[in-house]
């Protein structure tokens, strides 16, 4: 039979509902009876003793809040009578010992990728255009338009033929469901495009981190080569954007196109001479074919979107354990969103290999949440009001559950936002907890697969890399099938555990990165990019 209340960690005084609780329902908790005092719905929590008004309010074993007021035990805990508080962190306090866990069945694996000249392997081969200003965005959607038909045959549109039915009343109300047909002119190659509003007009530091960003696109595994194109005035210059890439990779020897439209006259000369040499190149691209890597060439991307009060409990521990499994076969992890690992600094600085990465990371965050709050704002306006419905009532709750997507291992490295990946182990890399700025900064850094967990449901995907979406409930599985990918919900109805649910996310892993299974961003053609401007954006 399944629970009906979790206490997530020995030390908690709250309790997670599994499912929804009736006022007056008696339930036994560590041993105890706890008689509910309000009626509960499920992911939210349950205090299991009586908290005074300033308490504390432990959850995952850290603070997460202060109630507001006297709570009743067996009360739940709503944004009126808890605040969001936390513990204030100013250096690393000691280490965290880490025992790997065990990989012998998973050292042998390997999946099919395609192999660049720097030693880095990717799980897609894509020829990607982009602009280095918004001016060009027109020429950039001109170039989409004709390259997707004609490399694609993309002949019709299912919406399209669904509109058509309409405005001709031919009865053929049935065309949803119906594929129009594809024929790629490619099979090795996938031609992709994003676009922007950043690269002029704001200040000169927002075009030099677009530049680090687009230049850790280019230099993703996952990507072939690039068509760049540049008017000629803006602020991030052809050779800005040169620097930053050979900042990266001072070596770099992947294919790249630039066109500068104000040197090359009509718009119509500058399209007819990119669309011929973009042909050449993404033909040549075409010739790589996958090959055998070992596991340890993967760097997965951990996110969360659309959180819920079961997320810190099933998706994300998944999570988790999925990292320290890649961590323990010499493979990268990033975990990013900076304001949602408010609450966690202690272990997180603790768990840094050494000083000098623990103290960019508080120096990182402290940053943020400076400029959070020198904007109105801070790091407690976090959770969205989906967030809040669905039980996660303050920004250290939040944070403390999704801190779980980097598992246990130890902190390599600490990147701020536009580095670049280079060390073995889990990173913490400074983005926002904005989903798409989040995975879009990921991708910049180099992950070639982004594993993202959700409890409400969220579209995203990314250009380059495949986004692997995780359920944390059945319900939210079974009600927008297009976009999950697997489900954690098991875990909370007792039928599987963390460590089975991680298995099954690694086997689905390897063959999205073997191009053997389309994840449902990528069969929805969900190629969400938005650059972070280092403004407030929480």
């Amino acid at each position: 039979m399944q629970k009906k209340l979790i206490k997530v960690h020995p030390s908690d005084n709250v309790a997670v509902a599994l499912v929804d609780l009736l006022r007056g329902e008696t339930i036994a908790v560590d041993g105890e009876e706890l008689t509910i005092q309000s009626p509960t719905q499920a992911k939210h929590k349950v205090a299991l003793a009586d908290f005074q008004e300033g308490d504390s309010i432990i959850m995952y074993g850290v603070l997460v809040g202060k109630s507001g007021e006297f709570v009743d035990k067996g009360q739940v805990l709503t944004t009126a009578n808890v605040k969001h508080d936390t513990a204030r962190v100013t250096q690393k306090t000691g280490s965290i010992e880490w025992t790997p866990p065990k990989v012998d069945g998973w050292k042998d694996k390997t999946f099919m990728g395609y192999h660049r000249a720097d030693g880095q392997v990717g799980t897609q081969n894509v020829w990607l255009f982009f602009p280095l200003v918004f001016c060009e965005n027109r020429n950039i959607e001109i170039l989409k338009e004709v390259f997707e038909k004609e490399l694609l045959n993309k002949k019709e549109d299912k919406y399209r033929l669904l509109l058509r039915s309409l405005i001709h009343a031919d009865g053929e109300q049935d065309v949803l469901v119906k594929e129009p047909k594809q024929e790629r002119v490619f099979e090795n190659v996938d031609v992709r495009f994003i676009s922007h509003q950043g690269g002029c007009g704001g200040i000169r530091q927002d075009s030099e981190s677009l530049a680090r960003l687009l230049a850790g696109y280019l230099n993703n595994p996952n990507v072939a080569g690039a068509t760049v194109l540049s008017l000629g005035c803006q602020n991030l210059q052809i050779q800005i954007f040169k620097d930053a890439l050979a900042s990266i990779n001072p070596d770099f020897k992947k294919p790249l196109l630039i066109y500068e439209q104000q040197k090359m006259g009509t718009v119509d000369d500058m399209l007819s001479t990119v669309i011929r040499e973009s042909y050449e190149a993404i033909a040549a691209a075409n010739e790589i074919e996958r090959k055998p890597a070992p596991l340890s060439k993967l760097s997965i991307g951990l996110e969360c979107g659309g959180s819920d009060g079961f997320s810190g409990i099933s998706a994300n521990p998944t999570l988790g354990h999925t990292s320290d499994l890649l961590v323990a076969l010499g493979g990268k992890a990033v975990l990013s969103e900076f304001p949602e690992l408010c609450g966690v600094e202690q272990e997180l600085t603790n768990r840094c290999v050494d000083d000098e990465q623990a103290g960019k990371f508080l120096s990182l965050m402290q940053a943020f949440e400076k400029s959070a709050i020198n904007a109105g704002s801070g790091f407690d306006m976090n959770p969205s009001p989906g967030n809040i419905k669905d039980g996660l009532i303050t920004d250290a709750m939040k944070s403390a559950g999704a801190a779980k997507k980097g598992g246990t291992s130890p902190i390599v490295d600490v990147l701020d936002y536009g580095e670049y990946i280079s060390k073995p182990g889990l990173t913490l890399l400074c983005t926002p907890g904005n989903d798409v700025e989040s995975t879009t900064a990921m991708a910049g850094s180099g992950v070639n697969i982004i594993l993202f967990t959700t409890g409400l449901g969220t579209p995203t995907g990314n250009p380059v890399v495949p986004v692997i979406k995780v359920s944390s409930n059945r319900e939210l599985a079974e009600r927008m099938p297009d976009i999950i990918d697997i489900d954690t919900g098991a875990i909370i109805r007792g039928e599987k555990s963390i460590e089975e649910m991680a298995e099954e996310l690694m086997e689905m892993i390897i063959e999205v990165a073997s191009g053997r299974v389309k994840t449902k961003a990528m069969q929805l053609d969900q190629n969400d990019f938005i650059p972070w401007k280092r403004g407030v954006s929480l």
